[in-house]
C-alpha cells in the first residue's frame, strides 16, 4: 500500500485502498440477500440491515468496509510475495475460486479440504509429489507396462489430481486463505486458526464472522454474489504480485491489448 504525509503533523499514514466496484454494483449483484430468520446465527446481527419479507438484509456499508479491509490485507500480503489458497467447495463457488486462483497462479482447494492439509502438511507434500511423478511418468510412455498398471496409475492421478491438484507443488505452506462458506469449510478454519493463518472469508447472515480474521458479509449461495466478491479479491492479490504477477497472467493481458489496438484499427 502506498504511504503519505500529514501536513500538519508530518506523520507517514496508510492510503485507503480503492475497491473497483462500488454499493450499486454490490446491490445489483445481489450481495445484501441473507438468509431466512430462522437461520440467523447471532454472530451476525453487526452487519443486518434488516428484515424483509422473512429474510435477513445485509448492510452493504458493512460489506464495503469489511472487502476494503481484506483487500487491503492481501494486497500487502501479495506485494510481499506472499502466497494466499483459494478454498470454495460449494456449487455456487467452486467455479469462481478455480478460476481466480488458476489466474493468478495461486493454490486452491475445490473438491473437498481434507482433514490435515494444514496440520499434516508434510504428507500433503508427499501426495502432491506423488500426483506429478504419475504425470511424469505418463509423459514419457507407457511401453513395458500392463494395462493394469496403466489403469491404477490414471486411477491414483485422477484421485490425487482430485484432491491436492490444485494445492502449491513448492514446499511451503500457505500465509493466508480466502474462503467461501465459513460453515462449510469449518476444518479448514478450525485448521487455519490453530496454526495462526489469516482468513478472508465471505460471511452469510447463518454463520458467526467474528471467527474469522477479515469478515465480508455477503450473500454466498448465488454465483453473481461470490463472483463479485471474489473478483475483487483476486484484483487486490493482482495489484499485490504486480511484477511478480505469474507470466501465463502476463501473456493473457498481453493478449487482451492487442485486441484492443486490433479493434480500434
Amino acid at each position: 500500500m502506498k504511504t503519505k504525509k500529514t501536513a500538519k503533523k508530518g506523520k507517514t499514514v496508510k492510503k485507503r485502498y480503492e475497491l473497483s466496484i462500488n454499493l450499486k454494483d454490490l446491490l445489483e449483484a445481489g450481495v445484501h440477500f441473507g438468509h431466512r430468520l430462522s437461520k440467523t446465527h447471532p454472530g451476525s446481527r453487526d452487519y443486518v440491515y434488516t428484515v424483509k419479507d422473512g429474510a435477513q438484509i445485509i448492510d452493504l456499508g458493512e460489506t464495503y468496509k469489511g472487502l476494503e479491509k481484506a483487500c487491503a490485507y492481501l494486497h500487502d500480503l501479495a506485494k510481499n510475495g506472499k502466497t494466499v489458497v483459494f478454498v470454495g467447495t460449494k456449487r455456487a463457488a467452486k467455479e469462481i475460486i478455480k478460476k481466480e486462483a488458476v489466474r493468478l497462479g495461486m493454490p486452491w482447494v475445490t473438491t473437498r479440504w481434507l482433514g490435515g492439509t494444514i496440520s499434516n502438511w508434510d504428507q500433503i507434500k508427499k501426495n502432491v509429489a506423488r500426483l506429478e511423478k504419475i504425470k511424469a511418468d505418463l509423459k514419457k510412455g507407457v511401453e513395458g507396462r500392463t494395462k493394469k498398471e496403466i489403469s491404477d496409475m490414471r486411477k491414483e492421478m485422477a484421485k490425487l489430481e482430485k484432491f491436492v491438484g490444485g494445492l502449491p507443488k513448492a514446499g511451503s505452506l500457505f500465509d493466508a486463505m480466502i474462503v467461501v462458506d465459513i460453515k462449510q469449510e469449518k476444518t479448514a478454519i478450525r485448521e487455519a486458526k490453530k496454526k495462526g493463518i489469516p482468513v478472508v472469508a465471505m460471511v452469510d447472515t447463518n454463520v458467526d464472522g467474528t471467527l474469522v480474521d477479515y469478515p465480508v458479509a455477503g450473500n454466498d449461495d448465488a454465483k453473481k454474489s461470490v463472483g463479485i466478491i471474489i473478483s475483487e479479491l483476486g484484483k487486490a492479490v493482482e495489484k499485490g504480485l504486480g511484477t511478480k504477477m505469474p507470466k501465463v497472467v502476463k501473456k493473457v493481458k498481453k493478449v487482451k491489448k492487442t485486441e484492443k489496438k486490433e479493434d480500434k484499427k
